[in-house]
């Protein structure tokens, strides 16, 4: 059985959540915090803007991290795509594999603000698609 359609909210609900997202992503680490937290909160920026641009769409999509898996869905209904969103894809592994204690390599200071300055490129993507108005 294929996964359940992770496909409510309106498309402005998951570009508000992503903007929450990497807003919590941006402010400053707490001493005990990790970059890998503040590393996720970017991917899920990212990831929850590529799903509001999915719904903007009207296109179901499975409840995934895999920012590859979600832009090749978007790009199969033919929504172009450029390559500076295609970078974002190496956001996936802070979804999973920096979060928790394992063989991970700790995230550094200039990963933290690779991370940053990728989910604010989707982000303003997302919002230009879905809020064309608002463009500056």
């Amino acid at each position: 059985m294929p996964p359940k359609a992770a496909t409510a909210g309106t498309p402005e609900d998951w570009l508000r959540r992503a903007k929450g997202n990497l807003a919590r992503a941006k402010q400053p680490k707490p001493k005990e915090a990790f970059w890998e937290d503040l590393c996720f909160d970017a991917q899920q920026a990212a990831e929850k803007s590529v799903k509001a641009v999915l719904r903007f769409r009207r296109i179901d999509f499975p409840k995934s991290h895999d920012l590859r898996q979600l832009l090749t869905l978007l790009e199969s209904a033919g929504q172009a795509i450029t390559g500076e969103i295609w970078d974002a894809v190496d956001l996936t592994d802070y979804a999973v594999e920096t979060r928790y204690p394992g063989p991970a390599e700790p995230v550094t200071r200039d990963e933290y603000r690779q991370a940053i300055a990728l989910a604010q490129k989707v982000v303003k993507w997302a919002e230009n698609i879905i809020s064309p108005k608002r463009r500056k």
